[in-house]
């Protein structure tokens, strides 16, 4: 049965991490546990929609994680193709948003570069793909435009401010995870692995943001 909130929140951040401890845990290669978190990814998107959440963040791969060893690296280029694939199927807005002019960027998403609608366009979805804070912010610290005005410059800045960002794995850092749209997101961890997604976890995550005094700094 579905649950009921006072409020949800209208975007929200996902940082699908542990992939590989959980593959070391089933006794696999690091590198494939990436492909076990697409199914986990098409069932949040489908828990979105049927609460009716606007917008939600995928954090792909940074530039960071690109120094990872040759196999790893290939394994989530390939899980965040597969993953933009499928949804493309799907009621969905999808933008993919990194840094294009580095070859660690898929060529097969380019095409997503540019804001994609397909279907009924029930949620937007956005996907950072090879992207880095330091690329983001470098946009808008170029820009002419008053630094009032800096989410208007960034690379990022068709993706609106986070209210509510959640990660998988245990870990409690952003790394990295826009960091202006993220300034007054609440932040809740699940200590559970992504590929163990359950809709429980999104449920606690919400019911625990219900309860959050939102003030935006006021």
């Amino acid at each position: 049965m579905k649950p009921k909130f006072k409020r949800v929140p209208k975007h929200i951040g996902i940082i699908p991490d542990g992939n590989r401890r959980w593959a070391e845990q089933q006794g696999m290669p690091k590198e494939s546990g990436y492909s076990h978190g697409i199914d986990p990814g098409l069932a949040l998107y489908e828990t979105c929609v049927e609460l009716g959440i606007p917008e939600v963040t995928f954090y792909g791969f940074t530039q960071d994680n690109t120094k990872r060893p040759s196999a790893q690296k290939l394994a989530f280029q390939q899980a965040c193709i597969d993953a933009v694939n499928l949804l493309s199927n799907r009621d969905a807005s999808l933008l993919v948003i990194g840094n294009t002019e580095s070859p660690q960027f898929p060529k097969e998403l380019l095409p997503y570069t540019v804001r994609q609608t397909f279907g009924k366009d029930l949620i937007k979805i956005n996907f950072l793909v090879n992207y880095g804070w330091k690329w983001d912010l470098a946009n808008g610290l170029k820009s002419e435009k008053p630094r009032d005005d800096i989410h208007k410059t960034i690379a990022s800045r068709d993706i609106s401010r986070i209210d509510l960002i959640v990660r998988w794995g245990g870990r409690r850092r952003l790394s990295g995870f826009l960091p202006v749209q993220s300034i007054y997101a609440d932040f809740y961890v699940v200590d559970d692995y992504w590929p163990n997604f359950d809709r429980s976890h999104f449920y606690d995550a919400l019911k625990w943001y219900d309860e959050q005094d939102i003030t935006l700094g006021g």
